[in-house]
């Protein structure tokens, strides 16, 4: 959520950040009208329960008719008191649904606009001259790493197995990104992939993109999660942080899940968009005012990752209107798709200021000891997506493909053949 203060003060600007994002600014007076009923039933039960206890102090004090006039008056007291508290909680129920309707306020660096409207920072690496080249999906069925035939019998569309030094490359390289994670200070965790409904609502999770979650209802009521990012921010949970000496830097490595709903048609071919892979993801939480810097450190280190996988990519700022409702702000770093002769994304890093931790209860305390709410970001640090440049940008004319030499010394080869 964020901080309702500002919208108290400054309801413009959040009105603006809505229109920014392509959603509801009329959000902002809703929760406006329904913080002010809130405020109102408050003071309403306050004054109430303070009658109720002065009459409580008189009634002690009164005797015979006196005594009994008070306690009936007492009794109606009572009735208006239970009313009262019953609008006041039904009050703040409302203030917080509007609340958590309303997504976090884009920052003012964000391009403006929309799924088309990023900004291009920098393009890092040559894209090179491959004559015919082959698609990942040729080449990880030629070279015996990718079945896509069986998974699909398996576990019906969009499902795959990796096969031998498939699945030797995939390790090898979420290997080396917990590694490098750790060489970084970030702690490396393996968490839970089935987390509570709170934990998916806290993160954002559950807003205009629920339809992508996995859900096991009946009685468990558990979400399986499409990133590591969701258990990582519910660590912390009703927490209260000691961030005196810097930032918490967790790498969580997790099997994911993603219905890809409303993707029928898109990237079917091979693994690019999948229901389930593998990622390691980085996540930190931080001061606020540490947030920004944090977020190009995070951006720095995936820089530092697909170096090693030696492709050329370019950084994007995303626009205002393409950012997921907790984020405000994200860079993604696209890589160079030999066979598609464009880029797609392989990673992507969020500030997602104190929205997050807000919804979560997530503090620290200040240099006054007083709490205060934290930030939070992430960033994939590699994902199974990541073949598909490997892949696809390492192939060599007789249909091997040379790894590069950081990411061979994980996987345990330097060339992948045909089998």
């Amino acid at each position: 959520m964020i901080d309702l203060k500002i919208v108290r003060d400054d309801p413009d600007l959040v009105r603006a950040s809505q229109r920014a994002r392509g959603e509801d600014p009329g959000l902002v007076d809703a929760l406006l009208e329904a913080d002010a009923e809130r405020r109102s039933a408050i003071v309403e039960a306050d004054t109430l329960r303070s009658e109720q206890k002065a009459l409580g102090k008189q009634v002690g004090k009164a005797q015979g008719e006196e005594k009994q006039a008070l306690l009936a008056k007492g009794k109606e007291l009572a009735e208006k008191v239970k009313a009262a508290v019953a609008r006041q909680a039904e009050a703040e129920a409302a203030t917080a649904r509007a609340h958590r309707a309303i997504s976090n306020i884009v920052a003012p660096q964000a391009p403006a606009g929309g799924e088309d409207d990023y900004v291009v920072l920098e393009h890092v690496g040559e894209v090179r001259e491959i004559e015919n080249p082959k698609d990942h999906l040729e080449l990880g069925e030629s070279l015996g790493l990718l079945d896509m035939e069986r998974g699909a019998k398996v576990s019906g569309s969009r499902f795959y197995f990796l096969t031998g030094q498939g699945a030797f490359l995939q390790l090898g390289l979420l290997n080396m990104a917990a590694q490098k994670a750790a060489a970084n200070g970030f702690q490396l965790m393996i968490p839970p992939v089935l987390v509570r409904p709170e934990v998916m609502e806290g993160t954002g999770f559950l807003g205009a993109h629920a339809d992508e979650v996995y859900h096991l209802d009946k009685d468990d009521d558990l979400y399986l999660v499409g990133t590591s990012e969701v258990p990582l921010a519910g660590y912390h949970m009703d927490e209260i942080l000691d961030l005196s000496d810097g930032p918490k830097r967790y790498a969580g490595w997790s099997t994911c899940f993603r219905r890809e709903a409303g993707s029928y048609g898109k990237d079917t071919r091979g693994i690019i968009r999948v229901h389930q892979f593998d990622k390691v993801e980085g996540f930190v939480y931080c001061k606020p005012e540490d947030a920004e810097a944090e977020h190009q450190r995070l951006l720095n280190w995936e820089k530092e990752m697909l170096a090693a996988i030696d492709v050329p990519y370019r950084v994007i700022d995303v626009a205002g209107g393409d950012l997921g409702s907790s984020a405000a702000r994200k860079f993604d770093c696209e890589a160079w798709i030999p066979t598609q002769s464009t880029y797609r994304e392989l990673t992507s890093t969020s500030n997602c200021t104190t929205f997050q931790a807000r919804r979560l209860s997530i503090r620290y305390r200040d240099s006054n000891g007083k709490p205060q709410v934290a930030a939070t970001l992430n960033g994939t640090l590699a994902t199974t997506r990541w073949l598909v440049a490997i892949l696809e940008n390492h192939q060599q004319p007789d249909g091997s493909v040379k790894l590069p030499p950081e990411l061979a010394k994980f996987v345990g080869t330097d060339v992948l053949t045909p089998q």
